[in-house]
């Protein structure tokens, strides 16, 4: 399986790689992700800030407001505006990269999916599938030991 991951924005200026796996894959169905995206949920592939290479264009931050108060930072193309990544309170060293905005989104399906207490009721998730209310209770029960061990290195 190639570790590489090739992405980029709608109009085509920004390119990107993740140099690496993720370390999770949320599906996150919360209303701030609903807003946001204009969509059901959003897909966020949680990796080291290091591990995102730009290789063409620019993005520009813009803060959002969230129902729980904490920052939200998203960065987006600097031409076209499509959100590629967010920091979600301004860690800086870990950054949720927009699973869509993947050259293939299907190589990276969801680990989870938290928040489903806000779901659309149309949306469907598969059976084998681990789903939380809101947030699962505890990384280290729930993240692979190799994804910890990435999450420690960076101080969390």
């Amino acid at each position: 399986m190639k570790q590489e991951y090739s992405g980029g924005c709608g109009c085509g200026a920004l390119r990107y790689r993740l140099t690496r796996r993720p370390m999770i894959v949320h599906c996150c169905h919360c209303r701030d992700c609903q807003r946001q995206t204009g969509t059901a949920f959003v897909i966020n592939a949680v990796i080291e800030s290091d591990s995102i290479a730009i290789d063409a264009g620019a993005t520009r931050v813009g803060s959002m407001p969230t129902d729980s108060g904490r920052p939200h930072d998203l960065y987006r193309c600097e031409a076209c505006a499509t959100t590629v990544w967010s920091d979600y309170g301004r860690r800086k060293t870990m950054l949720f990269v927009r699973v869509g905005t993947l050259e293939e989104p299907s190589r990276l399906p969801p680990d989870v999916h938290i928040f489903t207490r806000s779901k659309l009721p149309w949306v469907g998730l598969p059976a084998d599938s681990p789903a939380f209310d809101v947030f699962y209770s505890s990384v280290e029960d729930f993240w692979p030991p190799e994804a910890l061990e990435r999450r420690r290195a960076l101080g969390f």
